[in-house]
């Protein structure tokens, strides 16, 4: 069987804190690949610190993709990422390079893997009425109709990001099903071979690197870079306000909190996020596991993987 580019790629993923980054570039050099991340805040300019994109330094000299590729006022939706990592494929792969996905934003790994349930094409009318309406009584209103129709996708987006809670209302009124219901119905699980590998480390010691990180990113600047987008001419697009860290930076700057008070918020936040990000990666049959020793280094984990990578293609005849 054939894979799809999307298919052929490698993938590492594990919630926050959990290594990603320095095993993925140590893998990279041990697999001849280039890096493409799967993250949806690394996407944005200028938002370094708080999103622990990785420095030049850090990338070791792995070429990296879809990093800075938009501006903090900018947004992207699931699908312009897909096929964005697509053309990135495709254009590694024609210089005779292997790809590796590394990040942690499981919407976006489902759907690299999955694909994408399209739905209908905007009906200009009806996006209109809820742009009024939107306008008019506030995204919030609309977000709590949404609540009423379509529950589990009212719970995964923002009160305020007004576009897609616009286009879930959208597909309710022309399909009369919901946004969840119709993606479930049209999912096929990536075919058999498709290698996705999800770091996993215990609990207690997952939740250190994450309160040593936030820490670490407060003393290299966190609450200066995001007052420099703070101020800026252009707000920040409702989802990069909204990252873990920025969202509370943000509400420190207006006097909402201390800076003690803050820290906690985004450990916090971030621990949240981890256990999020873990049942998504429990819940897709393509993942598996890969546990990591608590005093086990980066090299040692990505020659695990790469052995396992290569007895992978030796069981399924790939050179």
């Amino acid at each position: 069987m054939v894979l799809e580019p999307l298919h052929r790629a490698i993938y590492l993923t594990g919630p926050t804190a959990s290594g990603k980054t320095v095993i993925g570039v140590a893998l990279a050099r041990r697999l001849d690949a280039e890096i493409v991340a799967v993250d949806s805040m690394t996407l944005y300019r200028g938002m370094d610190i708080g999103t622990a994109k990785p420095t030049d330094a850090e990338r070791g000299g792995i070429p990296h993709h879809l990093i800075d590729v938009l501006d903090p006022w900018q947004a992207a939706s699931v699908a312009e990422y897909r096929r964005w990592a697509l053309a990135a494929v495709e254009d590694i792969e024609r210089r005779g390079k292997r790809v590796l996905f590394v990040g942690g934003t499981p919407l976006y790994l489902k759907a690299l893997l999955r694909g994408l349930f399209q739905g209908p094409g905007a009906d200009c009318a009806l996006r209109l009425r809820l742009e009024r309406e939107a306008k008019e009584g506030g995204t919030k209103a609309l977000h709590r109709r949404l609540a009423a129709v379509d529950p589990p996708t009212a719970a995964r987006l923002h009160p305020n990001d007004r576009r897609r809670v616009i286009r879930a209302l959208e597909l309710v009124e022309l399909t009369g099903q919901a946004l969840g219901r119709l993606q479930v119905e049209h999912e096929r699980f990536a075919p058999a071979g498709t290698l996705v590998f999800a770091l996993d480390r215990p609990r207690p010691e997952l939740h250190d690197r994450i309160n040593r990180r936030v820490t670490t990113m407060f003393d290299a600047g966190l609450v200066e870079e995001v007052r420099a987008l703070w101020s800026s001419p252009r707000p920040l697009s409702a989802v990069a306000a909204q990252g873990v860290g920025y969202r509370e930076v943000i509400e420190m700057l207006e006097g909402k909190a201390g800076l003690t008070e803050t820290m906690e918020r985004v450990r916090a936040r971030s621990r949240q996020l981890a256990k999020r990000q873990c049942t998504w990666f429990r819940g897709l049959v393509e993942v598996r596991p890969w546990p990591v020793l608590p005093d086990e280094d980066a090299e040692r984990v990505a020659d695990r993987l790469a052995d396992e990578i290569k007895a992978d293609r030796a069981r399924r005849g790939i050179c």
